[in-house]
């Protein structure tokens, strides 16, 4: 029975959950003295995937596939015995790595744009928050697309940092919205100092712990009972939890009251407020997509791709829209042009026949122009599977590209078959 600040339910049975790789160590080093610690998929390092003994996992990036129908079959295995594992070598979680490398650029134009408004409130802070999120999806690629060898130094300390950062992270969500309250002036070292300080503290305690549940640094972080063999599989480690899982909660849960107190009460706006719920939907989405349907792809899939992929684009759209809610709540002008010149550059690729990346690549920021227009008055064209959105007019592309160009009002057309 699953008590709290057990990890082993989530390593099993959720693909590509980050905070196994500390589990993974924690269980190698302890192995040589019980025995079968690590079964099934997760018995050979070499392909093993993310997870202990995972219902289904995408092995380690150039591993060979035909030797895990054996690992899947063997004793003590939880895989699914429905995945066809095939042959060749496998590619690592690609999905989630385009993901990733196409949220990047989103972020780093988020960041630019943020730094032309020199008058907004909470300008720095905000910029700071986008930042470290396009910090935390270089980490993503390293933690969690098995590029990295399960049990490595590398991959723990990598981890380790990761985990710090997501729980920096939320504190300075959080703290951006206090920022909003104007209580103190934003950009000052009153702001600022205690911004920093207590992402720095943060980021230090969570990383340390997680060090120390992987690498035994102490005997206070680990397992309850390293010779009890039961204790040790339960993956407990209850401070790991409250960090990763139960402060981003809380966290989130007092942004939104708070923000929604800010914009509803003192600015009596509702515009911004369905911008920040929209990004609160798309965030709880993509943790849905990635805990639920994780498994579910995943076996579809016969390991190919899991959820983290939808998890990765929902939570970059989420990203988007918390900053199209800041910016409507703060001083300055913002153009479109941010998703025009996106709608250009993506559809190029299907002008190419790259029509599955283009895809993969238009969905951050379409789901996330989608939902925008639909609060604020931007007239939107639609048929019943929209992959592209033109401003103002124009027409909305169902099937492959023929051509881009410029349409009235400055925006861009885009024709195709299927509307």
């Amino acid at each position: 029975m699953s008590r709290f600040g057990d990890f082993e339910p989530l390593c099993t049975s959720t693909p590509s959950y980050t905070w196994c790789n500390l589990f993974y160590r924690q269980l190698r080093d302890l192995n040589s003295t019980i025995p079968n610690l690590l079964p099934g998929l997760s018995s050979d390092p070499s392909s093993a995937p993310m997870g202990i003994n995972p219902k289904c996992g995408i092995p380690l990036v150039s591993s060979s596939l035909s030797s895990l129908s054996s690992l899947a079959s063997s004793s003590g295995s939880n895989a699914d015995s429905s995945i066809s594992w095939g042959s060749g070598n496998s590619l690592g979680n690609i999905a989630n790595i385009i993901a990733c490398g196409l949220s990047i650029p989103v972020v780093l134009a988020l960041v630019w744009f943020i730094s032309k408004r020199k008058a907004a409130v909470g300008r720095v802070e905000m910029r700071i928050l986008i930042s470290v999120y396009g910090l935390s999806l270089i980490l993503q690629i390293l933690t969690t697309t098995s590029v990295l060898e399960q049990g490595s130094t590398a991959l723990v300390v990598l981890t380790a940092i990761h985990a710090g950062v997501v729980a920096a992270w939320f504190w300075m969500l959080l703290a951006n919205g206090m920022v909003a309250t104007q209580f103190v002036d934003d950009g000052s070292w009153a702001s600022l100092m205690p911004f920093s300080i207590f992402s720095a503290a943060i980021f230090a305690g969570t990383t340390y712990i997680s060090l120390d549940v992987a690498l035994h640094i102490t005997d206070t972080l680990g397992p309850p009972d390293r010779t009890d063999p039961n204790s040790i599989r339960d993956l407990k480690s209850i401070p790991l939890f409250v960090l990763t899982s139960i402060w981003p909660l809380v966290a989130a849960l007092l942004y939104f009251g708070l923000i929604t107190y800010i914009v509803l009460r003192i600015l009596n706006e509702r515009k911004p407020f369905f911008l920040f719920l929209l990004s609160a939907i798309l965030f709880v989405l993509g943790q849905l997509a990635w805990f639920l349907l994780g498994r579910v792809v995943c076996a579809g899939s016969n390991a190919k791709v899991d959820g983290s992929f939808i998890n990765t684009i929902l939570e970059t759209a989420a990203i988007v829209m918390l900053f199209m809610g800041w910016r409507s709540i703060t001083e300055g002008e913002f153009s479109l042009r941010f998703f025009d010149f996106w709608l250009w550059l993506l559809s190029l690729f299907s002008c190419f026949d790259i029509f599955w990346f283009s895809v993969l690549c238009s969905s951050v920021l379409f789901v996330s122009y989608g939902l925008y227009a639909l609060c604020c008055n931007v007239s939107v064209c639609s048929c019943f599977f929209p992959w592209f959105v033109s401003r103002r007019g124009g027409l909305v592309f169902c099937g492959r590209l023929k051509c881009v160009g410029a349409g009235p009002n400055g925006c861009w057309t885009v024709t195709g078959e299927g509307c």
